[in-house]
């Protein structure tokens, strides 16, 4: 009765029953058309790929430590607003402290500029020992710095000429912070969902993972999520350590704003010779400015603490199960910086580090797929030979049957 009424109801478009065999299959019509949702999806929210990548990233790094909040909290929803607190506050307190101390350095700089401008600066000394360049160097500090009230005019001259460049130069930076706080604030808010949501969402990936790579699946599901952790934890607390340590020598060695200095070579260490460049432009600034005991300590410190990272720890923390080489390293922090801005550097490694797994595990299936055809023969002589030795055996066997009857 009901599929009677059912049959019975006007259709918007076509005939109530098919006249007609589908041109394309039921099965390849799904497929397209989940290509085409899935390909409309990324174009109308690709704005919003980067923080969910960098969710994604971050909650994969920290997993282990967010199950274990999990367990003695025992909800998940307090859990993962504790965790988002947590990060919130390891991401803002930093720029609390940078924001106030770059403010204290600006404050110096700008009484020192204040300073010459009044009574004009002397060139020093380290720049005009430079070899090639320290003479030039030297006219033009005496032109736009050494003499009195020579940077109020270097100033008004610069303004003058490019107030429209500086203009925009100011509204694509005020443009550029704010889309980096709705990123972040885009990133903590799929954070927040990884988190709560995170053991339904991996349970509805294996299952589609399996379906699309039934042979690959289960290893590439074990190697990619330790990838990433130990990836972006281990280049994390690299940098951290090596911007510490460096940032301690450079204060010991007296060096102008080793603080600033040291956030600068954490952040360089981030990309693969960034931190030997930054000491050693650190060590040729004392070697110049006349303290060669200094700047050959710094030197040699910088190069034992390289030595002691590049041999001991990195190949330890970073990678994981996939040690990845330096030039899919080099290309991922390059292409990530590019294409996503900092995020990048950590997203980009992590996707080249996932990219170097599935190759890998393809050459693997391929290598054990030769070697198996290699063993195929001898496994069929083999088997052959294991066959006539138990049909020998059966005639010996029905033979001595035979003769005792006889």
């Amino acid at each position: 009765m009901f599929e009677r009424q059912k049959s019975r109801e006007p259709r918007w478009l076509g005939p109530s029953a098919p006249a007609r065999m589908a041109l394309i299959p039921s099965i390849s019509a799904a497929r397209w058309l989940l290509i085409l949702i899935a390909l409309a999806g990324i174009y109308f929210f690709y704005g919003f790929i980067v923080p969910v990548l960098a969710a994604l990233v971050i909650g994969f790094a920290t997993w282990p430590l967010y199950g274990d909040l999990r367990r003695r909290v025992g909800n998940k929803t307090i859990a993962a607003t504790i965790a988002i607190v947590l990060i919130v506050t390891f991401l803002v307190l930093p720029i609390v402290f940078a924001v106030i101390y770059t403010s204290g350095e600006i404050k110096e700089w700008f009484a020192w500029a204040v300073h010459a401008n009044r009574f004009g600066a002397p060139t020093p000394q380290w720049i005009e020992v430079l070899p090639v360049v320290g003479p030039w160097l030297g006219e033009q500090w005496t032109r736009y710095i050494g003499s009195p009230g020579s940077i109020g005019e270097l100033a008004q001259v610069v303004s003058g000429a490019n107030i429209g460049n500086i203009y925009r130069a100011v509204l694509a930076a005020g443009g550029g912070a704010f889309h980096v706080v709705l990123t972040l604030l885009f990133m903590l808010i799929a954070l927040f969902f990884v988190y709560r949501d995170g053991p339904s969402f991996v349970r509805q990936l294996d299952l589609l993972g399996e379906r699309i790579l039934p042979n690959r699946w289960e290893r590439i599901s074990r190697v990619v999520p330790a990838t990433i952790s130990s990836t972006v934890m281990g280049m994390t607390v690299i940098a951290i350590g090596e911007g510490i340590v460096l940032g301690v020598a450079y204060w010991i060695a007296d060096v102008p704003s080793p603080v600033t200095l040291g956030v600068i070579t954490g952040l360089m260490a981030l990309v693969p010779g960034g931190a030997p460049l930054s000491f050693t432009l650190v060590s040729i600034y004392l070697l110049a400015s006349g303290d060669h005991v200094a700047g050959i300590g710094l030197l040699i410190w910088g190069t034992v603490e390289l030595f002691i990272v590049d041999k001991t720890l990195r190949p330890k923390l970073v990678g994981g199960p996939i040690k990845l080489p330096f030039l899919p390293t080099f290309f991922g922090l390059v292409g990530g910086v590019k294409t996503m801005g900092f995020l990048g550097l950590f997203i980009g490694p992590v996707l080249m580090a996932i990219i170097v797994a599935i190759w890998r595990e393809s050459i693997r299936e391929v290598e054990l797929a030769e070697e198996q055809a290699q063993r195929e023969p001898e496994l069929q002589v083999r088997l052959h030979r294991e066959a006539a030795d138990a049909q020998a055996a059966g005639r010996a066997d029905e033979e001595r049957r035979l003769r005792a009857g006889d």
